[in-house]
C-alpha cells in the first residue's frame, strides 16, 4: 500500500478510505508476503480489525482521536502487550504473555492506532542483523538474500515492505537507525528519557530508548509526538514539555550550522555510502545550511566502551530469567541445576556471549579496569558532543559504514559489531538522532544519512531531515515484494 500515515488520515477525513479497509489490506499483505520477509512474530488479526472498526466509527462521527487514529502500526516484540505474547525473540520468553501494556502501547491505543502485531528482532535486542532471533531470520525487502539490520529489523522490514504503515523499535546502540538505513525508511532514536521505557524488556537500561520507524519524516514526527512525554512509572523519564514536532518541520535549514565529523569517514567505508552522504550534505548546503568540520576524537573508542557497558548491564538485567517466576523452566534435581539448564536452553549463543562478557567486566578485580574505564570514555564522548554543539546546531554523518550485507556473511562477532560504529556514540551521549534515506548503492541498496542533535532537540533534528527529504526523491522509491 505504501501510503504514509498522514495521507491515510487525510483519506479517512475525505471518506476515500476507511480504517477497516486499510487494516484488511495490510493484513492481506502480511498473509501474502511475510512468509518471504519474516517481519512478524505474532499477528493479532482479530484485535486489529476490532480496533479498526472502532476507529471507523469515530471517523464517521467526525471525532477521530488524532492523526494516528486508524493507523496500522507494528511493535517490536520487546514492548509488553497485555494478553499478547511478548517473546523478545527468545525461547526464554516464547510463551510469556504480559498482564499489562507498555506505556507507549497505552498511548498508541489511546490515540486510536491499530496494532497489527509484534515484529521480529535479534534475541533480547542483541544483534545488528535480525539473524539472531530464536524463531526465524528477517529478510530485507529490497533484497531477500540480505539482512534488514538489527536489532529492530522486523519493524524496519515491515515498514519498508508495506506490511505496516509505521512501527516502533528500541535503539541501544543503533538498533533503530541502522535497520532504517538498511531498509530505506526513516528511523528516529529520541533523547534518552524522552519516551518512557516502562514495559520495555530491558537490554541495557542506561542506553535503551524507544523510537519510531516511518515512511517519511512527517510520519516520524507524528509517531514520536504521540508517545513522547513524562511517565511517572519510569524513573529515567524526563519532565519536559513535548513540542509539536509536525508544526516545526517546515522551518528549513537556512541559517543552521551543520557539523561534519572527521571521524565518521573512515578507511574501509563503502565508497557508495560516502558518495551518497557527501552528496546529501551538498543538498543541505544548497538549502542554505552552513557546513563546518568538527572533531569527535573519542568516537574511535566508543565501540570498545559500549561493548563493556552494554554486556555489563545486560548481564544484570538478564539475571531475572532463572526459571523461577516467569518464562522458560527446564526441570533439574535442585535449584542450581534447574537454573543452569533453563539458561542454557533458553538463551542463544549471542546472548550467552554478552552475559559472559558482562559478568566478567563486573567481577571483582576487573570492575575498575573495564566497566569503570568504559564509563570514563562515555563521559568523554558526552563532553565532545557538548563541545561540538556549542559551535554547530546539528551534526550530519553516515548512519552506517556499509549497505545491507548478505545473510551469513558476517559470522565473526567483531565484524558484526562494527556495523554500529557510527550510531553507538549517540547512545553513549544520550542524544537524539535520525536516519533518513539519502540514496542507493550501485547494487540498488538503500543508504542512510544520520542527523544528530542536542538533548531534547528532536524538533530541529526532524526539521533538517524533512528539509533534505523534501529536496530529494528517495522517499518515493519502494521495494516490490511481488
Amino acid at each position: 500500500m505504501h501510503r504514509p500515515i498522514h495521507e491515510l488520515s487525510a483519506a479517512y477525513r475525505r471518506g476515500d478510505l476507511t480504517p477497516v479497509a486499510v487494516a484488511e489490506d495490510y493484513l492481506a499483505r502480511i498473509g501474502a508476503f511475510d512468509g518471504k520477509v519474516g517481519a512478524y512474530l505474532t499477528v493479532v488479526r482479530e484485535q486489529a480489525l476490532a480496533a479498526a472498526r472502532e476507529s471507523e466509527l469515530r471517523w464517521r462521527a467526525g471525532s477521530p482521536r488524532g492523526p494516528l487514529d486508524g493507523a496500522p502500526i507494528a511493535l517490536k516484540d520487546v514492548l509488553c502487550t497485555a494478553g499478547v505474547r511478548t517473546t523478545a525473540g527468545s525461547r526464554m520468553l516464547e510463551r510469556f504473555v504480559p498482564p499489562y501494556d507498555a506505556t507507549i502501547v497505552e498511548r498508541l491505543r489511546a490515540a486510536g492506532a491499530v496494532v497489527l502485531g509484534k515484529t521480529n528482532l535479534d534475541e533480547f535486542a542483541m544483534g545488528s542483523s535480525t539473524e539472531h532471533s530464536a524463531f526465524h531470520p528477517t529478510r530485507n525487502p529490497w533484497d531477500l538474500a540480505r539482512v534488514p539490520g538489527g536489532s529492530s529489523g522486523g519493524s524496519a522490514a515491515a515498514v519498508a515492505g508495506g506490511l505496516a504503515a509505521g512501527a516502533y523499535g528500541s535503539d541501544t546502540g543503533g538498533s533503530i537507525r541502522q535497520p532504517a538505513a538498511f531498509c530505506g525508511v526513516v528511523g528516529l532514536k529520541p533523547t534518552y528519557g524522552r519516551v518512557s521505557r516502562y514495559g520495555l524488556i530491558a537490554l541495557a537500561s542506561s542506553l535503551d530508548q524507544i523510537g519510531p520507524f516511518a515512511q517519511d519524516v512527517a510520519d516520524t514526527a507524528l509517531l514520536l509526538g504521540v508517545v513522547a512525554g513524562h511517565d511517572r512509572r519510569d524513573a529515567t523519564s524526563i519532565q519536559a514539555p513535548v513540542p509539536d514536532y509536525a508544526a516545526e518541520l517546515t522551518k528549513g535549514v537556512a541559517g543552521l550550522t551543520l557539523g561534519l565529523p572527521d571521524e565518521y569517514f573512515i578507511d574501509g567505508m563503502d565508497p557508495d555510502v560516502e558518495r551518497a552522504v557527501r552528496q546529501a550534505i551538498e543538498v543541505l548546503q544548497g538549502l542554505g545550511a552552513r557546513i563546518e568540520r568538527v572533531s569527535l576524537p573519542t568516537t574511535r573508542h566508543s565501540l570498545a566502551a559500549y561493548y563493556v557497558i552494554l554486556p555489563a548491564e545486560a548481564s544484570s538485567n538478564l539475571a531475572r530469567y532463572d526459571g523461577v517466576k516467569f518464562g522458560l523452566r527446564v526441570p533439574g534435581r535442585d535449584l542450581v541445576e534447574m537454573q543452569s539448564r533453563t539458561r542454557a536452553a533458553g538463551f542463544g549463543a549471542e546472548v550467552k556471549r554478552r552475559i559472559m562478557l558482562g559478568t566478567y567486566a563486573l567481577s571483582a578485580g576487573y570492575y575498575d579496569a573495564y566497566y569503570g574505564k568504559a564509563q570514563s570514555v562515555r563521559t568523554l564522548v558526552r563532553r565532545e558532543f557538548a563541545a561540538a554543539f556549542a559551535r554547530v546546531d546539528l551534526i550530519v554523518a553516515p548512519t552506517t559504514p556499509n549497505v545491507a550485507f548478505k545473510h551469513g556473511e558476517k559470522e565473526d562477532p567483531l565484524s558484526m559489531y562494527l556495523n554500529d560504529v557510527f550510531t553507538i556514540p549517540g547512545n553513549l551521549a544520550g542524544i537524539p538522532g535520525v536516519s533518513v534515506p539519502c540514496g542507493f548503492s550501485a547494487a540498488g541498496l538503500p543508504i542512510g544519512l544520520q542527523v544528530l542533535g542536542r538533548p531534547l532537540d528532536e524538533a530541529r533534528v526532524l526539521r533538517a531531515a524533512y528539509a533534505y527529504e523534501q529536496a530529494t526523491t528517495w522517499r518515493s522509491r519502494r521495494p516490490e515484494l511481488a
